[in-house]
């Protein structure tokens, strides 16, 4: 645990798949300042969010609870509850100066401003989404509109948001202008970007640098389209196809331009923060919501579904003062173990409510680095508006079950044999024990959520 309080830079993308960074197996991107953090931090390289989707997603890591124990499960709530508080707020009481630029979504924004909450952000820049369907108070258009531009025409001119314009780049002036701001205390700014979410607007000239004929394309086998259309019932935003069908190497490098987009920001953010002597004293976290299939099995986007390219997300954590540096474990973690982390950062009590647990001891060297958890969890209630589709996922270090409640379905995948998800075992009778002990376990922890703060919760 610290003894001083430190800078907290929270970094968080928008539907950002685990396997996006360069230097974690990734040798078509170039991801270089996000791949200086890993080596200057700690990658935990098998994170997982407890939701698919954006709003219990994000009301997740930022309460360290499920989805199900804050009641927040829809994408797009009309009003966030505040079941739980959330950790920006409990810094901001504790004397933390917290700002926000990009997206929230912890409610609606259909169209309008999403209300603010007690979240404990003094600077509030809120931009949900880069297009401008909000008659007013949406930051990054009115940025646009300041410096001459309109978005609408930019982009019927180009097909993209050139870079200097772009929602990514704008979030990013705004942590560099908040960071570097005089101040007494300890500061905590969410990053909170757009971007790689749908639809791809990368400037073209980064879409260029990829060779489509080397790339890998999407993870798909023709046995896909069978398999999707099995869970026909079960909700998804898009239709399976044959990636071949839409161009998968080219939706693929558009998706992978956006992230370069991001890392350039990245760098941008991390030489401010170096120029104003504050690195040493600043954790910095670089996370996503969720990840986005880009055509694997057939699928784009989100929804019901539990694969390894929605569920798994990047999650890298630099201290330079106190944290491991260049350490890259595959210990089971979830965004729930956020806020307990940076709860200890700040030494602070860590509430019974809270259901994650602290990645401290990881982070600064205290215990085996490769084990954290015996198991991950994952959830989707009815969380698209009007629809009807509940599941669970849990996963082990070995094996992942998903049960879509109400349609005697489900999925069982030997991640060991079977890292692409090809394969479902559910109902091969030689796996019929290890599916009926994830099920059960599956259950109880469902059950003991109940009982917040239960340490069986998470197989912790």
């Amino acid at each position: 645990m610290s003894e001083t309080r430190p800078n907290i830079l929270w970094l968080c993308t928008d539907q950002q798949r685990y396997d996006t960074i360069h230097c974690l197996n990734n040798p078509y991107i170039r991801t270089p300042h996000i791949d200086q953090l890993v080596s200057e931090g700690v990658a935990f390289t098998h994170a997982y969010c407890q939701s698919p989707i954006c709003t219990p997603s994000r009301a997740s890591f930022l309460t360290g609870m499920y989805p199900s124990s804050v009641h927040a499960c829809i994408n797009g709530n009309q009003i966030w509850d505040e079941a739980a508080p959330l950790v920006t707020k409990t810094l901001a009481d504790a004397g933390y100066d917290c700002g926000l630029a990009g997206k929230f979504h912890l409610s609606s924004a259909q169209g309008r401003i999403e209300p603010r909450v007690s979240d404990g952000y003094r600077v509030f820049d809120w931009s949900h989404h880069p297009g401008d369907d909000w008659a007013e108070g949406h930051d990054y258009i009115d940025w646009i509109k300041s410096k001459g531009h309109d978005y609408r025409q930019m982009l019927a001119e180009n097909g993209y948001i050139p870079k200097e314009f772009h929602q990514t780049t704008w979030c990013a002036e705004r942590t560099i202008e908040f960071m570097t701001q005089e101040r007494e205390g300890p500061w905590l700014f969410s990053f909170n970007c757009f971007d790689p979410h749908a639809p791809f607007d990368a400037p073209q000239e980064l879409v260029d640098r990829f060779d489509l004929d080397q790339l890998p394309g999407p993870l798909f086998q023709p046995s896909d389209l069978k398999a999707q259309n099995r869970l026909s019932a079960i909700n998804f935003q898009s239709e399976p196809t044959d990636p071949a069908d839409f161009n998968g190497k080219l939706y693929q490098a558009k998706y992978w331009a956006m992230i370069e987009l991001i890392d350039e920001n990245v760098g941008r953010i991390m030489a401010a923060l170096e120029e104003s002597g504050q690195r040493d004293n600043t954790i910095i976290i670089f996370t996503s919501d969720h990840g986005d299939m880009t055509g694997d099995h057939g699928l784009r986007l989100k929804g019901c579904r539990f694969y390894e390219a929605l569920v798994r997300v990047p999650l890298i954590i630099s201290y330079p003062e106190k944290f491991e540096s260049g350490l890259q474990t595959d210990a089971l973690v979830e965004l729930t173990d956020l806020v307990p982390t940076l709860l200890d950062a700040a030494n602070l009590p860590i509430p019974d409510r809270v259901q994650g647990h602290s990645l401290w001891p990881i982070l600064s060297g205290q215990t085996n680095p490769d084990y954290h958890r015996d198991f991950v969890r994952s959830e989707f209630y009815q969380a698209l508006p009007d629809k009807t589709s509940y599941a669970t996922m849990i996963r082990d270090r070995r094996y992942k079950l998903v049960n879509y409640h109400g349609h005697n379905l489900g999925e069982l995948f030997d991640l060991d044999t079977d890292p692409g998800e090809f394969n479902n075992l559910w109902d091969d009778d030689s796996y019929a024990d290890i599916r009926f002990g994830l099920m059960k376990r599956s259950f109880d922890s469902l059950a003991m959520a109940v009982d917040i703060g239960s340490p069986r919760i998470s197989g912790y």
